[in-house]
């Protein structure tokens, strides 16, 4: 009944940490039951933008599945991208970024990665190191789309490092070819 607790406290005076977690877990539990609509529309119901943003780093922080991370992530960087700190905005970018790819990857496997949403850079490592080339190749694609104009703690160059290292060891071989002689 997280309406009714809502509407109780624009009512009666409710401390502030008690309002903050409540609408956390409001938050959550809409986001929760895939109803993004509803989650933006409590974000926008909510006037004090400390409050706002306090709940939706919170949430952000409890590690939601991956479309609340997405979405929550979406939010912070378009509503409060000059209230957080630069090294929180390269984290939140990097998670969103990161779960972006994740969300370009089969349904099925995208369990496998999700621990490494917040670090999209070794999530394409991890990719090229399982022999995921056509997953890799979607994901290169997408992190360039991202990355245009922005700055997250990595560049395109990181990328193309990064691939260039994985094709050269691709190429490479561990012993030389010997001519048979007849």
């Amino acid at each position: 009944e997280y309406e009714l607790c809502e509407q109780w406290g624009q009512l009666y005076p409710v401390p502030r940490e008690d309002l903050i977690n409540l609408h956390r877990e409001h938050l959550l539990h809409l986001l929760e039951m895939g109803d993004m609509e509803k989650a933006f529309q409590l974000l926008q119901r909510i006037e004090d933008p400390g409050i706002c943003l306090a709940i939706s780093e919170q949430s952000l922080d409890q590690h939601p599945n991956l479309a609340a991370s997405h979405f929550l992530a979406d939010y912070l960087t378009a509503h409060f991208y000059t209230s957080l700190t630069t090294a929180r905005c390269n984290e939140i970018q990097a998670l969103y970024m990161g779960s972006k790819v994740l969300l370009t990857l089969p349904e099925q496997s995208r369990v496998n990665y999700f621990h490494l949403s917040s670090r999209p850079l070794l999530m394409l490592e991890q990719l090229l190191m399982n022999m995921k080339v056509d997953w890799a190749a979607v994901a290169v694609q997408t992190l360039h789309q991202l990355l245009a104009g922005q700055e997250i703690g990595f560049t395109v160059e990181d990328i193309d490092n990064l691939l260039s290292k994985y094709a050269g060891k691709a190429l490479s071989f561990p012993f030389a070819l010997k001519e048979r002689r007849s």
